[in-house]
Order: C-alpha cells, then sequence, then structure tokens
C-alpha cells in the first residue's frame, strides 16, 4: 500500500514557477520561465528539449503566475504560431520556440502540453480540442480545415487577425458598459458611508435646536437611522439577490435569453449591442466561409460567436432554412434582426461569389460604427453621471444645512 499512497502524493505534487537560463542545441543562449513540481523535473525537462540549463531560480508568486491564458493570448499564439510556420519552421519546433518564449508560465504549459500531443502523433486541430476552455469550436474546425487544405499558416493567421478583432470589439463593449456601473457603485459607496458615518454627527448636533427640522432633513436622519439598524440585514438581502441572479444566469438559458432581449431594446446601450453582434456575425462568417467551410457547418461557429442568444437562435433557424436551399439573404431578412444595408451587402456577395469579403466590410464597418458610439456614449454619460452624483451627494449635505440655514434666519 505504501508505494500507491507516494504514487497519489507525486501526482498531486504543486506546481511552481521557475526562469531558467540555459543554451540550445546550436550553443545560443535562451531563456524564459516553466512550470513544474521542482528543479530536477525542470532541468530533465529542458534536457529533453534540447535545452542545457545553466541557471534555474524559483520565482515568487503562485502557480501559474499571471492567471489563466486569456483570449489576447491565444490570439497571439496563433499569431507566432502563423509567422513561424510561413517562415518555414516545422511545426513541433514552432511550437518548442513560442513556448519557451513565453512568458506567462499558464500559457507556457499550455503551448507545451499541445506540443507534446502533436509529437505523440495527435493532429493539431484534435491537441487543441482537449483544452475546450481555450480554443473554442470554431478554432479547432478553423485548424482542422487549414490542416486538410495544407494551408495551415494561411488559416492561422486569418484565426489570429479573427481573435484581436472580435476581442478589440467586446473591450469596447466592455468599457461602454463599465464605466457607468463603476461611477453608479462609488456614488451608492458615497452615499452610504455619508448615512452611517456623517449624517449622525448632524443629527447630534441638531438635537440642542429645540426646533422642528426641515421634512427633508428629517427624511435622511430617518433613512440614515434605518440603514445603521437594518443596513447588514439590507446587505445580505441583496448579496443574496445578486448570487441567486447570476446563479440563474448561468444556468438557465432561457434567462440568459430573456437578459439578452432586454438588453438589446435598452436605451442608449441596446444599439450598441446589437451593432457589436452584427459585427461579430459578420466577422466570423467572413473568416469560416474564406477557411472554405461550407456555409450551413460556418454558421454552426458563427452562431455561437455572435455573443448574444437573441442573434444565436436567429442564426440557428438561418441555418436550417439555408441547408433546405434557401439563399442566406431571405433567411437573413425573415429574422427581422438585421438592417437593411447588411442585408443587400451580403446578397450582392452571394451573387458575385464574394461573400467572404463582403461579410469582411460588413465587419468593419459595424466595428467602427461601435467604436463611435461608445465614444459617443462616454461622452454623453459624463454630464449625466455628474448631475446624479451631484443630486445623491449634494442633496445629502443640503439636507444638513437646511436647519443652520433656518436657525440663522430665526437670530
Amino acid at each position: 500500500m505504501a508505494p500507491s499512497a507516494t504514487t497519489t502524493v507525486k501526482t498531486i505534487k504543486r506546481e511552481i514557477p521557475y526562469a531558467w537560463v540555459g543554451k540550445d542545441k546550436r550553443g545560443n543562449r535562451v531563456k524564459g520561465k516553466s512550470l513544474a513540481p521542482d528543479e530536477t523535473v525542470l532541468r530533465s525537462e529542458l534536457r529533453r528539449q534540447g535545452i542545457a540549463p545553466s541557471r534555474i531560480r524559483k520565482q515568487s508568486g503562485s502557480v501559474g503566475r499571471g492567471g489563466k491564458p486569456k483570449p489576447e493570448d491565444i490570439a497571439v499564439f496563433a499569431r507566432q504560431l502563423a509567422t513561424m510556420l510561413a517562415a518555414g519552421i516545422p511545426l513541433v519546433q514552432a511550437f518548442e520556440i513560442v513556448g519557451n518564449g513565453n512568458d506567462k508560465p499558464a500559457m507556457q504549459k499550455l503551448i507545451l502540453d499541445i506540443k507534446g500531443d502533436v509529437e505523440g502523433g495527435t493532429s493539431l486541430h484534435e491537441s487543441l480540442g482537449r483544452h475546450p476552455l481555450y480554443f473554442d469550436d470554431l478554432f479547432v474546425n478553423l485548424v482542422e480545415a487549414g490542416e486538410q487544405a495544407g494551408a495551415l499558416e494561411g488559416l492561422l493567421d486569418k484565426i489570429a487577425t479573427y481573435k484581436e478583432k472580435t476581442e478589440a470589439l467586446k473591450k469596447k463593449v466592455k468599457k461602454a458598459l463599465f464605466y457607468p456601473a463603476a461611477v453608479l457603485v462609488v456614488a451608492i459607496v458615497v452615499t452610504v458611508i455619508l448615512l452611517i458615518f456623517v449624517i449622525p454627527q448632524f443629527e447630534s448636533l441638531f438635537k440642542g435646536f429645540g426646533a422642528d427640522l426641515p421634512a427633508f432633513t428629517q427624511m435622511v436622519i430617518n433613512l440614515s437611522r434605518f440603514v445603521q439598524s437594518d443596513g447588514i440585514f439590507i446587505a445580505m438581502v441583496l448579496g443574496g439577490i445578486g448570487y441567486a441572479f447570476m446563479y440563474f444566469k448561468k444556468r438557465s438559458r432561457r434567462m440568459r435569453e430573456f437578459l439578452d432581449r432586454v438588453a438589446l431594446k435598452f436605451p442608449i446601450i441596446g444599439p450598441i449591442l446589437n451593432k457589436s453582434a452584427i459585427a461579430r456575425y459578420a466577422r466570423t462568417l467572413s473568416t469560416m466561409f474564406a477557411a472554405g467551410v461550407p456555409l450551413v457547418e460556418a454558421l454552426d461557429s458563427v452562431a455561437g460567436a455572435c455573443g448574444n442568444i437573441v442573434y444565436e437562435n436567429a442564426v440557428l433557424r438561418m441555418r436550417d432554412e439555408v441547408a433546405t436551399g434557401q439563399r442566406l439573404q431571405r433567411a437573413m431578412e425573415s429574422t427581422g434582426l438585421f438592417p437593411n444595408m447588411v442585408i443587400q451587402m451580403i446578397a450582392v456577395g452571394e451573387e458575385s461569389g464574394s461573400l467572404d469579403s463582403m461579410s469582411a466590410k460588413v465587419a468593419t464597418f459595424y466595428e467602427a460604427e461601435v467604436d463611435n458610439a461608445v465614444d459617443s456614449m462616454s461622452s454623453l454619460l459624463e454630464p449625466l453621471i455628474m448631475a446624479i452624483l451631484g443630486v445623491l451627494v449634494g442633496g445629502l449635505v443640503i439636507a444638513m444645512y437646511l436647519p443652520i440655514f433656518k436657525l440663522g434666519s430665526v437670530v
């Protein structure tokens, strides 16, 4: 039983980040960062890769410092791998160069794990498919198409461009949503601090006035008492509601669909989300069609890439109609979600046999539209947010000074 126990301990041993320096087979000085259970394992792994380590230093911080791989890391990886393959470097060697040159240990481990699978005879798209958290179906399908067509570097370049543009679009939409939400949270926090710590000081001061307080001031004092006495209970209830909301949002597709539908109709934010979904639809369609993926199969990946369940369901209905012989233009018209300009450009692309280039032009146009809409919204929201802050904080200040003004007029 003892050997079995020892084996179990080894398999769960924590990996820690190391920085190393050494020389490759050509005698060139190389350096990098890697995750390993201990220094001995790392030395043997480096020697297996043809690197003679001269110095290995343990890094401070937790496993995979820098966090797990992000979508932008995957985009950079695709771009680097495409560049290596275009330069004539063999696939396994390209993985080794890209992996050892990555500064993020978690990303480096991911790349070297894929390299190990490829070395073992697994195809690249199958190796990527074993890591669905980082490589979605669209990525895997495009790589498979590139392998079958013998144009892997070209497809990887298209994937990198696609990931870069879609991530940039996501950041713009997040920026549009984050700014007002952050300011609103700050306003609420400041208001709560004033109600709990500042208003009670004024209340004790007003007790010696010997006169009735203005109605507005009394209302604020009553609100302060309520927050002080029941604030923890209110916070617990709000926290429970927030947790329940997130829990059911993750597990209920119907709820997510309802929220996405409401968000599309929301003032100011709605048009941005609509344009973002159209841009992602067009960009994904362009990338898939340019890779030679049949339209019906491409629409499967396009549906999941729209970022909105309303558009996802619409694209899946379009796929079914196209599969029965319907033109893409007619299928788009039947959804009622796409502007006439988008439908006409797709129709021109279908008739001229350039659906990929026309879709790319639609995507570029709507990406620029999202960028402009976010900038416009930010400039419109700034005075509105300042007004909200002024009403919340300024209202509390005025409520506290009203009795002092009243006392001054009596004197």
